[in-house]
């Protein structure tokens, strides 16, 4: 009989690059090109050991297979297959998730996973016979609720009672922390540097008197703003996973357990709320347990709601729990691979900074059309 525990899937490496905002840092450079670098970079933390597959999250791109071009960029050689994974935001995780599966399974040995995406470079899709482009594509069938993930973020606000203040200060601590991470070089072992940049585009000083300035950006005298919502971003990030019984002493995360749930699509950015609750129940852990939390942060109304129903305070007690670096509101939200940034993050908040083994960590994410990515993850040293 197979020892299960021995195809147990671990993240040994994990990398990105650095986030920029779309039409600006990286506003000429592809998908492919955006991911490879980091591609090359996981498998060369890998050396000597051969890659089975690439899987990668996009959601915009151009199409013919994103994962198996970025792969045969990266040098990984031909017989390296790739397989793309469209979950829209939360399509970097989702691909870690099935990277795992294929782990666990025993169909592979090492599998680099993740996501990229070039808003930047994203082509324009057109219907047969329609005089223009059309800026997405729906993410429900008519007769359903198929918001904008603005006005999204402004209904979810308002069901939860999520205030202005709480959302701009939330930004204005994103920022902050992201700006001080940089500044101690706990960014510095993830990135790979891309088009002679090595650091992320966007985080910088914020006031929270220049925040409430702003005027609502989506709904009328709404509390959503630009200064409170993630920018559309360029970057790609991937991590290894290898079973248990070929980690050769490496240190990582064992990868404990992954949901992928639907949720209401007209407040699409609670999907994580019922996505973590299902992977605690089935682990039997509970929050208080879970020593580091990132969820990507398209909106802070939208962080705000997860976390209060989760039962964390991003604002007070858990300030050095959830998203402590920062998040996607001050790096950016590289659609499809946003996912896999955050599990990036925990990989250097964990790994890199030597957490004993057995800490938790847990990574989240809202998706358009109404569902929630989410995944436990466990120190192996």
């Amino acid at each position: 009989m197979r020892d299960t525990g021995a195809f147990t899937p671990v993240i040994v490496a994990a990398r990105r690059t650095p986030i920029g905002t779309a039409g600006h840092a990286y506003k000429e450079v592809s998908v492919d090109r955006l991911a490879a670098p980091v591609i090359a970079a996981v498998a060369a933390d890998m050396a000597g050991r051969r890659v089975d597959d690439v899987v990668l999250g996009n959601c915009m791109g151009p199409g013919g297979n994103v994962a198996r071009v970025s792969a045969l960029a990266a040098g990984l050689g031909h017989e390296v297959p790739g397989l793309t994974v469209d979950r829209q935001c939360g399509s970097g995780l989702a691909a870690i998730l099935v990277a795992g599966q294929a782990v666990r399974a025993g169909e592979a040995d090492l599998v680099i996973a993740g996501g990229a995406e070039s808003a930047s470079t994203a082509p324009l899709r057109t219907s047969r016979g329609a005089a223009k482009a059309y800026e997405r594509a729906p993410f429900t069938p008519h007769g359903h609720p198929d918001p904008d993930m603005g006005p999204a973020a402004e209904a979810l606000a308002a069901a939860r009672g999520i205030g202005r203040d709480r959302q701009d200060a939330y930004a204005c601590r994103s920022h902050a922390r992201a700006l001080a991470a940089r500044e101690a070089g706990r960014f510095a072992g993830e990135i790979v540097p891309v088009g002679g940049r090595s650091d992320d585009q966007r985080p910088r000083p914020l006031r929270a008197a220049s925040l409430a300035r702003l005027p609502a950006a989506f709904v009328a005298d709404g509390t959503v703003t630009a200064g409170n919502s993630s920018p559309v971003s360029d970057g790609a990030a991937a991590v290894a996973l290898v079973p248990e019984r070929l980690r050769a002493g490496l240190p990582g995360m064992r990868l404990v357990a992954g949901s992928v749930v639907g949720c209401d699509p007209e407040l699409p950015g609670w999907g994580p709320v019922p996505a973590v609750r299902r992977v605690l129940a089935r682990t039997g852990v509970d929050v208080e347990r879970v020593a580091a939390v990132e969820i990507v942060e398209a909106f802070a109304a939208q962080v705000l709601a997860v976390t209060d129903a989760l039962g964390l305070d991003p604002l007070g007690a858990d300030a050095e729990r959830v998203c402590p670096d920062g998040g996607a509101l001050a790096l950016g939200h590289p659609w499809g691979a946003t996912g896999a940034v955050v599990v990036t993050r925990l990989f250097s908040r964990l790994v890199r900074q030597a957490a004993p083994p057995g800490t938790l960590g847990l990574a989240a994410a809202a998706v358009g059309g109404g569902l929630g990515v989410a995944a436990l993850f466990e120190v192996v040293g």
